[in-house]
């Protein structure tokens, strides 16, 4: 892995001494605030390391356009000069000011199985919100809705299944960290298990449904992209407006997204939909890339990019990463049409099994229309909230 020992755990970490908590202000500590995940996870197969540049550009100001609504700190937990836990403390504008909530956020939660060090990290982040005015403190949110490097919450189940592409993946004891940290529940997120092999009747079906249906579909549009992730944002910000967790997503950061996506986007798995001339809906597929990032270990030199395209060629399963039906044209059987043809064009393209997330759990239409294809819950992330008001 990456030649760092194992973390401790358990009572050993209990009978340590003090713990410190710095701030993220160098290189060196930005660099050690990254390879504690590697730590954690050194003894757990499911998991897929993220790529550090990612992680980088994403925590840089420079680089990534959520900081022009939002500001951040991070800090790392020490025991006994060794790195013990890590958080990051999020104040978005942008949240506070669409929602009219003053909530703050923490995202990048990573901590020994040790009340002591979850306690004091979440303790220096609800001080840092609530200097600036925050009353709620809600989270893992890693980063926001819109700017994910990984899927809110943390594991309640499914720990021994690898995460899918920009979905997480945490320890079993984190849950009880949050909790014992006084946390409550905020909202459970649902990922949906598809096997596409064994549903030739709905492909049928969807074949006469799409012939049928009034909408007509196309998919992306790779060489005019900027005009076609405009009129994504436009269906984004229309449908999920009254979601949880929702805001509006910036001209700026759905075009940085788009340039993420886009060596790993396949044109046909991304269909946008329309009502005559009317932008309607939109579906975005993804093939798993983590099957393949898991070889890399984090970092695209000297070998990682070679080891990841190499392979990229053997993918075998793909995420529904995202769905969306503008209001005017809910309750006239878009979405199952969006969903059935999403899965037509994952067969289309080889791949017949992979997950549906993130769905949050009282989302009963699309749960609904899942299930009625055979999909079933096969992990729950779990977002906690706690009051910080003084």
């Amino acid at each position: 892995m990456s030649g760092l020992a194992p973390v401790q755990t358990s009572a050993a970490v209990h009978a340590a001494g003090p713990i410190t908590i710095e701030p993220v202000r160098t290189g060196a500590q930005l660099n050690a605030f990254i390879r504690l995940a590697w730590r954690i996870y050194a003894n757990d197969p499911a998991w897929v390391a993220p790529l550090i540049l990612d992680i980088k550009n994403t925590l840089n100001p420079a680089k990534h356009p959520f900081h022009k609504h939002a500001e951040i700190e991070s800090f790392l937990a020490f025991r006994n000069g060794e790195p013990a836990g890590r958080i990051t403390a999020i104040l978005n504008r942008t949240h506070i000011e669409f929602h009219e909530e003053p909530a703050g956020f923490f995202g990048l939660f990573e901590s020994v199985d040790d009340p002591e060090v979850a306690a004091a990290l979440l303790g220096t982040a609800e001080n840092w919100l609530r200097a600036r005015g925050m009353r709620v403190i809600r989270g893992p949110m890693n980063l926001s809705t819109n700017d994910e490097l990984w899927s809110p919450g943390v594991l309640i189940d499914g720990f021994d299944k690898a995460p899918y592409i920009l979905m997480g993946h945490t320890p079993p004891y984190y849950a009880s960290l949050l909790e014992s940290a006084g946390y409550a529940k905020s909202k459970d997120l649902h990922s949906f298990w598809m096997e596409g092999r064994e549903r030739e009747r709905h492909m049928r079906m969807a074949e006469k449904l799409i012939a049928r249906s009034s909408f007509r579909m196309r998919p992306l549009d790779m060489k005019r992209l900027d005009q076609d992730v405009a009129i994504i944002q436009q269906i984004y910000n229309a449908s999920w407006e009254r979601n949880w967790g929702f805001v509006p997503m910036t001209a700026e950061e759905i075009l940085h997204l788009a340039k993420q996506l886009k060596p790993v986007v396949v044109p046909s798995l991304c269909m946008i939909a329309y009502a005559e001339e009317e932008p309607a809906g939109f579906a975005l597929s993804l093939p798993n890339l983590n099957e393949a990032l898991r070889y890399a270990n984090g970092r695209l030199l000297p070998f990682g990019l070679f080891r990841i395209l190499w392979h990229k060629r053997h993918i075998r399963h793909a995420r529904v990463l995202t769905l969306g039906v503008t209001p005017k044209h809910r309750g006239k059987g878009l979405d199952a049409l969006l969903i059935l043809n999403s899965f037509r064009e994952i067969n289309r393209a080889g791949i017949y099994s992979g997950e549906c997330s993130w769905i949050l759990e009282d989302n009963l239409p699309m749960r609904l229309a899942l299930e009625k294809i055979g999909g079933f819950v096969y992990k729950t992330y779990r977002v906690f909230e706690k009051p910080i008001a003084t």
